[in-house]
């Protein structure tokens, strides 16, 4: 498995949600972002500060989160 080094978690951060790099941005912006059809180079331009292994691992920890535990 993938080491998602760029998903943190700090609760004075957006409450504890998972965010890039500490940034004020959620990985739930951006996977809602991917969901309403946005590309990865639109969500780049909106968000300068992000990287394209930004957007990556916020996808792969949207996929781990979502399997459900058996």
């Amino acid at each position: 498995m993938e080491k998602l080094t760029r998903i943190t978690f700090n609760p004075a951060v957006m409450g504890g949600k998972a965010c890039i790099r500490g940034l004020r941005v959620t990985v739930g912006t951006v996977v809602g972002l991917l969901a309403t059809g946005r590309t990865h180079e639109e969500i780049l331009k909106s968000y300068p500060y992000l990287e394209r292994e930004d957007i990556d691992q916020a996808l792969a920890y949207a996929r781990v989160e979502e399997i459900p535990s058996r």
